[in-house]
């Protein structure tokens, strides 16, 4: 008899909050180190404790949690923490424009952010959460990096840097977006500081060759990798040049030398120092390149622009005398700041070629009949050497080894493997970082912070009304006794950059003693994480450095691992259209909570006029185009949200956001709440009459889904919920039906787990414990196997009936089950039947 319980709504808001205040009651998401169970861990990439959850992290966050309790369902011991990567600029810039600290701005934004993933319901060990800004974090961070300074893996040297005027910081170049700084808008200039690095290039190849045992990894982050380590190998020579010095450049092309037309250096190589010194118009030139972008991508694209320097170099093998310019468009930090420019066969050497009337010779072809075939554009192609001297009809690579060859016989240069990777800069000229535990002594030099001491704290009563590092300008913090000789020294006033942060916090995750900051046999048990979920957005920067980071803490001998993550997820974006209206140049965005929307358009709320409707993108603060899972959870519940973060679009896919969605899982999740109602429903029935279709069904579900969230394809194991609902709906009340009914609450606890406590609360009576520690349904894997196929039959090219019939019935049978259906003998009317094909299980084709 169904319980009148099940007669009523299911009451989300009361659900959520009962079922969420039990798990926490039994610690029931806390991982034990020592238990004897497989291990997993399941790890999203932490969020930035920025004010409010978004709909983004919850899609991410969803994702990781149907993977956790599915694999506590099958047994495992489950580790799915949760912390806060709380360092950073945004953190200043709140300080500096509402007066507020940025721990107190920080800390409440993690208050605020903790209590909205509660609400969702997410199962995490909540007793592991740290933050980033925590003295007890830093301070481990902070041992950590005199390890690896001890190990000659951190180092102090001058160097040119990207500096943000108004942010007064050092930016990395993919901070610098057309020359501006990307959170101030200012012009970045170039500045030499003495900084910190890392020395991730030690490990390159390593990088590099680990690459290729990241099987669980998306091959397209695997090669954006691959191209930001770059690589390359090629020849190092030297030009003689006409002032009497010598010029070293790189090239990855030595086959392509005799297309030489000009060399050109990048505005900081010491030839254009030199040049400018006491030439007012070279150094205005390179003053326009430091405002130019910094990155590849930006030169790349970016007009190429030169300057003639008045120096020659000479050609080592034809002797011609090659124009040196100063370019926009040469990077220092790649090979030696320097290139033999081959316009021919270098779209960028095309351009600046064409800008300057500069000559542009072919030589390379696909065969020596096409040497002199015009050139509208560069070609990068492979073939044979054409107008090269002795390189005629020589392969591509032939050339290079000969080239090398002679170059190395002359003494002007030598065979060489570059890498496009730089050691790692890790200075940052703010306050809201790691402190870097380094004293400056004027007579030790620079002494490091005892291990004793640490942590080197922040101090609390610091001043930000005027720009630039407040640590710099403290009246006391900064001054201290040097460790070694106890004279006077001065703290390093410079912070970690905030990557530092998130490259090791997942071991931190895994390890959490007092006095160190993890312990190594601890961290073997979890590590490497399982399954890590996060952007895209994320494929370089820290997903490199976290490598390096695991990599060089097994240099040092504190860990066993090599990759910190075997198993790596992208997910797509949550997107929505946008909402504004122009005044003019300005452009005012709304929020969707601020928009009646219709199939005639949108209106503004407030005063019920039109607003223009954008492109629907990814979510974002400035285009206003969020919506907050609060709302929606206080209309829907946190099962409905949910589900609709899992449904329709693959996961690695964008996700539209839609009002017409989540009512449909909502409406969705009642209509499951009244099927859980009917265990038992009409009768028990006997066991003659169980429907073994349906027990079919449920097997076959059961194992697909399994299928499915190993391979993260949520959106597919929904459809099958989907499929079996309709199923055990359609069913005659039975014993089949009732299992069934029981057997999708197991099913769909990943997914809604609050609805699924519910029920099994009430269907069990309380007998069994919560579902959430409930194990995953055993599979009958006799009823996987298919006895029965549905066989389609054809007459006049039309499909005229289906017949459900034993799997491998003989071709005979099927011909005439086909030619006795009614609907058949109707589409026949009375014709000659002159051939039938069967194809067995699958098709009948009758001809008439």
């Amino acid at each position: 008899m169904t319980d009148s319980r099940f007669n009523v709504r299911f009451d989300a808001g009361q659900a959520d909050c009962r079922w969420q205040k039990a798990w926490e009651e039994v610690r029931c998401f806390e991982a034990d180190s020592t238990s004897d169970k497989p291990k997993s861990y399941v790890l999203e990439m932490f969020p930035y404790p920025s004010g409010r959850i978004h709909i983004g992290h919850v899609r991410n966050y969803t994702m990781g949690d149907v993977l956790a309790r599915y694999k506590a369902m099958r047994g495992h011991e489950v580790l799915h923490p949760m912390g806060w990567d709380a360092f950073g600029m945004p953190a200043e810039n709140a300080a500096m424009e509402k007066g507020v600290h940025p721990a107190g701005w920080t800390y409440d934004n993690i208050a605020t952010m903790k209590g909205q993933l509660k609400q969702l319901g997410f199962a995490l060990d909540w007793s592991r959460e740290f933050a980033t800004c925590d003295p007890e974090y830093y301070g481990h961070e902070q041992a950590l990096f005199l390890d690896l300074y001890e190990a000659g893996l951190v180092y102090r040297r001058t160097s040119a840097v990207n500096w943000d005027p108004v942010d007064q910081t050092v930016l990395a170049n993919e901070q610098v977006v057309d020359g501006r700084g990307w959170r101030s808008g200012a012009l970045v200039e170039k500045r030499n500081l003495n900084q910190w690095f890392l020395k991730i290039t030690h490990f390159a190849q390593d990088l590099l060759d680990g690459l290729g045992d990241l099987e669980g990894w998306p091959e397209k982050v695997r090669l954006m990798q691959e191209n930001w380590i770059g690589k390359s190998t090629g020849l190092q020579f030297a030009f003689d040049l006409s002032n009497g010095e010598k010029l070293d450049v790189y090239t990855t092309r030595p086959d392509t030398i005799f297309g030489a037309s000009f060399v050109a250096v990048a505005a900081d190589h010491p030839l254009a120092q030199g040049v400018a010194d006491g030439n007012a118009e070279a150094q205005a030139f390179i003053e326009k390149c430091r405002e130019g972008g910094t990155t590849a991508a930006e030169l790349e694209t970016a007009e190429k622009l030169g300057f003639d320097t008045g120096i020659t170099a000479k050609h080592p093998f034809s002797g011609a005398d090659l124009p040196v310019y100063i370019a926009n468009f040469v990077l220092m930090d790649y090979g030696t700041g320097a290139i033999m420019a081959v316009p021919g066969h270098d779209q960028r050497d095309f351009d600046f070629a064409t800008k300057y009337g500069l000559p542009i010779t072919r030589v390379i072809a696909a065969n020596a009949d096409e040497a002199d075939a015009p050139l509208t554009e560069a070609e990068a192609g492979d073939g044979v050497c054409v107008n090269s001297d002795f390189l005629n009809g020589v392969s591509v690579a032939d050339a290079k080894a000969e080239v090398i060859k002679r170059i190395e016989a002359a003494g002007s240069g030598e065979g060489k493997t570059v890498w496009r990777l730089r050691d790692w800069g890790v200075s940052r000229q703010r306050y809201w970082g790691t402190p870097i535990p380094f004293v400056h002594c004027g007579a030790c030099g620079v002494v490091p912070v005892p291990k004793d001491q640490l942590p080197v704290k922040l101090p609390e009563d610091v001043d930000f009304s005027t720009p630039g590092n407040p640590l710099l300008r403290h009246p006391t913090w900064k001054h201290v006794d040097c460790p070694k000789c106890g004279g006077k020294a001065e703290r390093e006033t410079d912070t970690l950059d905030t990557f530092v942060n998130s490259s090791w916090y997942f071991l931190r995750f895994a390890s959490q003693p007092a006095d160190k900051p993890f312990d190594a046999a601890e961290v073997a048990q979890w590590m490497p994480v399982e399954q890590y979920i996060g952007g895209i957005e994320h494929a370089i920067l820290h997903l490199l450095y976290a490598r390096f980071w695991t990599r060089a803490l097994a240099h040092c001998g504190l860990v066993d691992v090599q990759e910190p993550f075997a198993s790596l997820f992208t997910q797509g974006m949550v997107t929505h259209e946008t909402y504004s209206r122009k005044d003019g140049a300005r452009e005012t965005y709304f929020t969707p909570a601020e928009v009646d929307r219709s199939s005639d358009g949108a209106v503004l709320k407030a005063d019920g006029e039109a607003v223009d409707i954008g492109k629907v993108i990814k979510m974002s603060k400035s285009k206003k185009n969020v919506v907050d899972p609060e709302d929606i959870i206080a209309d829907y519940g946190a099962d409905a949200v949910r589900w609709f973060m899992l449904s329709d679009s693959p996961p690695e896919r964008d996700l539209p956001w839609s009002e017409a969605g989540i009512e449909g899982c909502g409406r969705f999740v009642q209509r499951l709440w009244r099927l859980f109602g009917q265990i038992g429903a009409g009768g028990a029935g006997a066991d003659a009459n169980q429907d073994v279709a349906l027990e079919r069904r449920l097997h076959q579900t059961i194992a697909a889904m399994a299928e499915d969230f190993e391979a993260l394809a949520f959106n597919k194991a929904v459809a099958r919920i989907y499929e079996l609902t309709s199923a055990i709906e359609k069913a005659e009340y039975s014993a089949s039906r009732s299992e069934a009914i029981r057997k999708l609450q197991l099913l769909v606890a990943p997914m809604m787990p609050h609805l699924a406590e519910e029920a099994w609360a009430i269907n069990t009576h309380g007998q069994f414990g919560l579902i959430a520690e409930a194990a995953w349904p055993d599979v009958d894997e006799a009823m996987l196997v298919e006895d029965e196929v549905t066989i389609a039959v054809q007459h006049k090219g039309k499909l005229r009936d289906t017949l459900t019939v034993a799997k491998g019935l003989p071709k005979e049978e099927l011909e005439a089950l086909a030619l006795s259906s009614e609907k058949v003998q109707r589409s026949i009317d009375g014709a000659e039947v002159r051939k039938v094909i069967v194809v067995p299980d699958r098709l009948v084709n009758i001809v008439t």
